[in-house]
């Protein structure tokens, strides 16, 4: 085995080593995002985090796919090309994952953003019409207090 094929060993090595880091962080992070804080500063941060990891992810089965081109690996493309695709599905499968999150997570917000506007405007309305009731009510009393 020559110093050159070693070397590029080691590189490809090092890609698929990255790539489990990868997608080992993403599968943490989608399981305790989903189910995580609703806090929206926090989820907006991870939300940028998770898609700089997936691009970070893209790349690296990017430059895997770079390598299987390369000449002098012929030897193992098969396996090659087998652990790229592994990989790609991965990507594939956290991505999916990560965008029906973020929807998820959007959904939730503008639900609870309409459902605390209708509360706001019911108790809006619930204290102006006490304040009114309250001033028919002195009025009232003070319409019996000058017919005596």
């Amino acid at each position: 085995m020559s110093t050159n094929m070693a070397t590029s060993s080691n590189y490809w090595e090092d890609l698929r080593k990255q790539a489990r880091q990868l997608e080992n962080e993403l599968d943490l992070k989608l399981v305790t995002g989903s189910v995580g804080s609703s806090q929206d500063n926090m989820l907006v941060a991870m939300t940028t985090e998770l898609e700089q990891q997936l691009a970070n992810l893209s790349a690296v089965n990017d430059k895997m796919a770079e390598y299987t081109n390369t000449p002098g690996v012929v030897s193992h493309n098969a396996a090659l090309m087998h652990t790229l695709q592994r990989h790609r599905d991965i990507l594939q499968d956290y991505t999916h994952e990560f965008h029906k999150t973020k929807s998820n997570f959007f959904s939730l917000r503008e639900r609870e953003d309409l459902l605390g506007s209708v509360h706001r405007d019911i108790e809006s309305y619930k204290s102006s019409t006490g304040v009114n009731n309250r001033r028919t009510e002195l009025f009232l009393k003070e319409h019996e207090h000058l017919r005596k």
